[in-house]
């Protein structure tokens, strides 16, 4: 009975030992999955859920030891703000890189990271690339993530109703804003200037590259073999002057989100836009949608669409998560990424070279524009920006001017032409 008892006593011993056993090691393991966490600074503000609940659970599904949060900073903010936490020390392991000269200063600065031995980017071209390289090329310091693409998002409705095509050249275009005209009650053009990019960002860089041919004007003007004073860069802010008269009264004082709002709520037929638009339109109009690209000066003219970098992830050489961050920056270089990517952010389209299908009728209109015209960027983004002053806010200023009337496109041209060469040596 003794000697049964002691076995008894023994074997239970034995059974808790491992139960607690099984569970400091399940706890353990736990937390070893667990241990790091990574966090991406961000100025997407408003697809912070998007990230968070739908893109990153997918990473940390097939990476169970490292937990990924996001970070979003107001977009107005965010410049200032990421530099004083990289200056404090406090900013993410991950950077969301704007494209070329913001993020080529935090490079030079020692705040990005070069990642130029990153196998994940050898899916991307060199074109995708180049607005988060060095100058030469030599260092690549983001992961290129996504680009917009401009055009016009119109009311299906309205055009239905009013027996409209799509207009494929300016004499349609034009045509199209006079029939709505006739329409009481109802603006054509959604389009504000108080906040003045929305007039350089959705105008003169959606409309100009018909004129100035893309790649091809934007690159001499690089190198200065054009100028804005070239017939190609005076008339797109001729056109421009031609849309006040659709654009409806105290279009003056209208912001940007109330350009948004007017034409949700039905009372515009036309918004100039970028592809970012697509998601809050799908959501918040109860109208059926549609995108027409910039149409052509002419019949039989080729066509050219802004498609611009947009942004991109970079590592902070401060932090202490180098190892989880390299897989994070490898994965979104995957086409596993690409297609998730493009997909819960409609609108917003992968960089790589993978092949992805788009379920959004809205997103697949726009990304189609890619197989039928040329691609080019904005004109001011890439090396034009870097004097003072900067040549994007003067295009913003511009850009306004035109619509308004209160200066001639000629005059305009010239402004920009006198200011660029001040400062930047091909074109003075």
């Amino acid at each position: 009975m003794t000697i049964q008892t002691v076995s008894y006593i023994s074997g239970k011993h034995t059974a808790v030992s491992t139960l607690l056993s099984f569970l400091v090691f399940s706890i353990l393991s736990f937390e070893t999955l667990a241990a790091t966490t990574l966090v991406i600074d961000s100025w997407r503000i408003d697809d912070q859920a998007v990230w968070q609940n739908k893109i990153l659970p997918l990473f940390e599904a097939t990476h169970p030891d490292i937990s990924v949060k996001f970070r979003a900073t107001p977009p107005a903010d965010y410049d200032t703000q990421l530099k004083s936490r990289l200056n404090e020390g406090s900013a993410a392991d991950l950077i969301t890189c704007r494209p070329f000269d913001f993020s080529l200063a935090l490079f030079q600065s020692g705040y990005l990271k070069d990642l130029s031995d990153l196998a994940g980017l050898s899916n991307f071209s060199p074109a995708a690339k180049s607005a988060w390289q060095t100058d030469d090329a030599s260092a690549t310091y983001c992961v290129p993530i996504a680009a917009v693409i401009h055009g016009f998002i119109f009311n299906r409705d309205v055009f239905e109703e009013l027996n409209l095509e799509i207009p494929q050249t300016e004499t349609e275009f034009f045509a199209v804003l006079e029939r709505i005209q006739t329409r009481e009650g109802l603006i054509p053009l959604a389009l504000g200037v108080r906040d003045r990019w929305e007039a350089a960002t959705m105008g003169y860089n959606n409309i100009g590259p018909n004129y100035w041919h893309g790649e091809t004007g934007r690159l001499a003007l690089i190198d200065g073999l054009q100028k804005f004073t070239d017939e190609q860069w005076v008339a797109p802010f001729r056109t421009l002057a031609t849309w006040r008269k659709y654009l409806g009264e105290g279009y003056q004082e209208r912001s940007y989100q109330d350009s948004q709002k007017l034409f949700v709520s039905g009372r515009a037929a036309v918004y100039p836009a970028g592809s970012w638009e697509i998601a809050g339109f799908n959501d918040r109009a109860d109208f059926r949608l549609g995108a027409f690209r910039p149409p052509v000066r002419k019949a039989g003219d080729e066509c050219f669409i802004s498609d611009h970098v947009d942004m991109a992830i970079g590592l902070n050489p401060a932090s202490p998560n180098q190892a989880a961050a390299y897989r994070f920056l490898n994965w979104i270089s995957t086409s596993e990424f690409a297609s998730i990517y493009a997909n819960a952010l409609p609108g917003f389209f992968p960089l790589s070279n993978h092949e992805i299908a788009i379920s959004d009728p809205l997103a697949k209109t726009f990304h189609a524009w890619r197989n039928d015209c040329h691609s080019t960027i904005r004109v001011a983004t890439q090396k034009l920006s870097r004097g003072t002053p900067r040549l994007e806010i003067e295009l913003w200023d511009a850009a306004v001017e035109a619509i308004a009337g209160t200066s001639s496109a000629d005059e305009l041209a010239a402004g920009l032409q006198k200011s660029l060469a001040n400062w930047y040596l091909p074109q003075k």
